[in-house]
């Protein structure tokens, strides 16, 4: 046994809030870790890919050139922090502070941790989270649970006003979410739904899963039929049975507490509009949970390339289910 096993993720490197001030004391330092995670092999002009770059005058507004499309750049340009005003440094503890806190960090506390703006903090989170909007996990083979819950306020806390444009009980004004995890990765695949109908939940089971795996579900009708092309197992919950033979879906419900935990006890309110980015940054903090610290902080740094997201767009995007 390990000398040193501790609870939670013990075998995790992570890394102190005293330890991260020193690897990134100024903004030279967050500027060139940065660098180096998204220009691996070299300086990359990111407007045309050619390497043949150099060091812009002094009197640019960007510290590179290139020569071949005659272009400047910096190392955001192209990325989720294009044209972004904020320092690296601030960027490198917001990415910090995203990575090591499993429910998130509301952009309350990030405008008072790093001294911006909420105004500011909130659109931050945003272009971190949009490093997970490409779903990079591989289609799950072996035994696979899939399940679906309802994300959303409570009636009681809602304005009169928005209490009266809802008609029915239970989950009618919810968002759906549907998931999917391998027991043998411990791999979490997760995203917004329109509906719980057949074609819906069925279709996401076979994107998701090969036709080798062997999928657990409850007894919702939906899944129905699914057996046709997978091996399917449901349990009923509905008579108290929620383990049986295996059959069962205790390790996607763990994952469902935690995105509720966030949504009541960090966010408070998440809009329908933007909780797909929750989900999927949810279930990406998952997948790489049993990474070290600074491993996770580059992941995200390296999965920003090639995703912008403009203010503008951000607050009038609609919902798209």
């Amino acid at each position: 046994m390990e000398k040193n096993k501790g609870p939670g993720k013990w075998y995790r490197q992570g890394i102190t809030m005293l330890e991260l001030t020193d690897m990134f004391p100024d903004e030279e330092t967050a500027t060139r870790w940065i660098e180096k995670v998204i220009w691996s092999d070299g300086r990359v002009c990111p407007h045309c890919g050619s390497k043949h770059t150099r060091e812009a005058a002094r009197s640019s507004v960007l510290p590179y050139y290139c020569n071949d499309c005659r272009k400047q750049f910096s190392v955001k340009v192209g990325t989720a922090m294009h044209n972004s005003r904020i320092s690296l440094r601030k960027w490198v503890f917001a990415i910090y502070f995203e990575m090591t806190n499993l429910k998130g960090v509301s952009s309350m506390k990030l405008h008072r941790d790093i001294g911006v703006s909420q105004k500011t903090a909130w659109f931050m989170l945003h272009r971190i989270r949009e490093a997970w909007s490409e779903d990079l996990t591989d289609v799950f083979a072996s035994e696979i649970e899939i399940d679906e819950t309802y994300v959303g306020g409570k009636r009681k806390n809602m304005h009169a006003a928005k209490r009266r444009e809802l008609t029915g009980r239970g989950t009618v004004g919810k968002t759906i979410v549907v998931g999917a995890k391998d027991r043998e990765t411990n791999q979490i695949t997760a995203k917004v739904v329109p509906s719980t109908d057949a074609a819906t939940l069925q279709g996401f089971a076979k994107d998701v899963t090969s036709p080798e795996a062997t999928i657990y579900t409850d007894e919702a009708r939906a899944y129905i039929g699914l057996g046709q092309e997978r091996t399917h197992k449901m349990v009923n919950h509905s008579v108290g049975k929620y383990v049986e033979d295996m059959a069962s879906t205790n390790g996607l419900e763990s994952f469902w507490s935690m995105l509720k935990r966030g949504y009541h006890g960090v966010y408070h309110h998440i809009s329908a509009k933007h909780l797909g980015r929750y989900v999927a940054e949810y279930a990406g903090r998952h997948n790489f949970r049993q990474k070290n610290t600074i491993d996770q902080m580059e992941e995200v740094i390296a999965r920003m390339v090639g995703k912008q997201l403009m203010y503008k767009d951000l607050i009038t995007e609609k919902v798209e289910v």
